[in-house]
């Protein structure tokens, strides 16, 4: 297995997987009660993956704008707030979900070195 300096691996890097699963299951289970939109979800579910064509502008830049919308932080502020002012919590479920499936299946936040230089490992071509 290759390594990317400052990822996790062997047993952490799975239980950070796993613990991404389980955000995305438990984001989809929330999601399911309300009777929320399937069609909005559809349509919203892969918005946060737009954020790879900050790297147009380097990879410093991309993995900034990229991280920001991979981070955990801002969906879940953002659903404190909505929770406030008792209103629906559909898109910060669906940005969670995002964030869990892409942890899950091993993508995580970037390195300034490359869009392949993530937390769970090095991803794409070597």
């Amino acid at each position: 297995m290759t390594t990317t300096p400052g990822a996790v691996n062997g047993a952490v890097r799975r239980w950070l997987r796993v613990e991404g699963f389980a955000v995305l299951i438990l984001a989809l289970l929330l999601y399911a009660r309300p009777d929320y939109s399937w069609t909005l979800f559809a349509l919203l579910f892969l918005l946060p993956d737009l954020s790879f064509a900050a790297y147009a502008a380097g990879a410093r830049t991309g993995a900034v704008v990229y991280n920001l919308m991979h981070s955990y932080a801002i969906p879940a502020v953002l659903a404190i707030v909505l929770l406030l002012i008792d209103a629906s919590l559909a898109i910060p479920l669906i940005w969670i979900a995002h964030i869990g499936m892409d942890r899950a299946l091993g993508y995580g936040l970037k390195y300034p070195t490359g869009f392949g230089s993530t937390h769970l490992g090095a991803i794409g071509k070597r």
